[in-house]
């Protein structure tokens, strides 16, 4: 008998950041990091915006001292996007990013400064009426953890962030998330399978230090897709060395593959092959940068061949096959008209746009 893909998502408790609702059934929510110094606001404002043009929902910055604190309540009144204040080895930054209006908090039990130090972080949080992320990662365990353990296995995460949550509930505060990060694709995926069986908090999924582009997209997607397709996640970021807006771009890929979110336009495109005789990657090119805009998600087609090209055109709202220095419009699997090859990306923008202009409805 076939499992259902993706699975039904683990049932949560619901926290906030900001006006985000996490868990509890909410939308899968996107996250990504700023990487511009905190302190030179107008740099990073300008790429919050970037990135919330994005689609992202949720931003973090690096509080790396005081002068990054307090330019948190300058960005913030600059932006939109709910902000956390991600804080290491430094306990009394965080209190500083809570008065400057931080949404929410991300620390690691690993390196804060001990017990009372969380504890000092977690009243100011509720007395703000914030939330907070327990961010366990494989790098930074605590020392006694890696000696029980040999290492920083899945079980050594878990055991790490059930202690902080176990803490934290003393204290009186539920308004959290956890996260458990490897650079490790399978420590990841068994260490939030782990966490999920033991506790109903809402998680958020990431693989650390994936890479660049390709490494890391292939990581992201096999590590935080295969947990979503298991109904595990509520929100999560994928992490690439690269602008942070490609880590926008790929996580809507990975949830539209998934079929739990779409944002954007949905390209299908061949793979090439000696078949093709037009331009069909520079056409690729130019289509996704005039679209780069859009919200909306019809389905686009760009095929380079008569072989799957006009069958899988027809099946898009709306795209292009192409042969010998022209092409064939689609629309909803009716013939339009033959086109130039030089013209072929414009055409396709334009009818795209046009369709998108109708009252349609947008991302889900």
């Amino acid at each position: 008998m076939s499992r259902q893909i993706p699975a039904p998502r683990r049932p949560t408790r619901r926290i906030h950041v900001g006006r985000v609702p996490i868990g509890g059934g909410a939308p899968i929510a996107v996250q990504s990091m700023t990487n511009t110094d905190t302190r030179d606001v107008p740099a990073t404002v300008e790429q919050i915006h970037r990135l919330a043009e994005a689609g992202c929902e949720i931003v973090r910055l690096a509080v790396l001292d005081s002068a990054a604190a307090a330019a948190l309540e300058r960005i913030k009144s600059r932006v939109e996007v709910p902000l956390i204040a991600d804080i290491h080895f430094d306990h009394r930054l965080a209190l500083e990013a809570v008065s400057a209006g931080a949404d929410a908090l991300r620390i690691n039990p690993g390196n804060i400064g001990g017990r009372r130090a969380v504890e000092r972080v977690v009243r100011a949080a509720a007395d703000a009426g914030i939330s907070m992320r327990i961010g366990v990662n494989a790098g930074s365990l605590q020392k006694d953890l890696l000696a029980k353990y040999g290492g920083p296995t899945p079980e050594a995460m878990v055991e790490s962030a059930l202690e902080q949550i176990g803490l934290f509930e003393t204290l009186g505060f539920e308004q959290i998330k956890i996260s458990l990060k490897s650079s490790s694709v399978t420590n990841t995926i068994k260490a939030y399978e782990g966490l999920a069986r033991e506790t109903d908090y809402p998680l958020h999924l990431g693989v650390t230090e994936a890479g660049g582009i390709i490494a890391g997209t292939v990581k992201s997607a096999v590590g935080i897709g295969y947990l979503l397709a298991g109904g595990i996640g509520d929100t999560f970021r994928v992490s690439l060395t690269s602008d942070p807006v490609n880590e926008v771009r790929v996580a809507y890929e990975i949830l539209r593959a998934l079929n739990l979110r779409h944002r954007g336009p949905e390209i299908i495109s061949c793979p090439t092959c000696g078949r093709c005789e037009i331009d069909l990657q520079g056409i690729l090119e130019s289509v996704e940068e005039g679209l780069s805009g859009i919200t909306q998600s019809p389905k686009v087609a760009i095929m380079g061949c008569v072989v799957n090209g006009p069958g899988e055109a027809r099946e898009a709202d709306v795209g292009v096959a192409g042969g010998r220095g022209q092409g064939i419009l689609f629309r909803k699997g009716e013939v339009v008209r033959k086109i130039p090859e030089d013209e072929l990306a414009q055409v396709l923008v334009e009818e795209v746009k046009r369709m998108c202009a109708r009252p349609t409805g947008g991302e889900s």
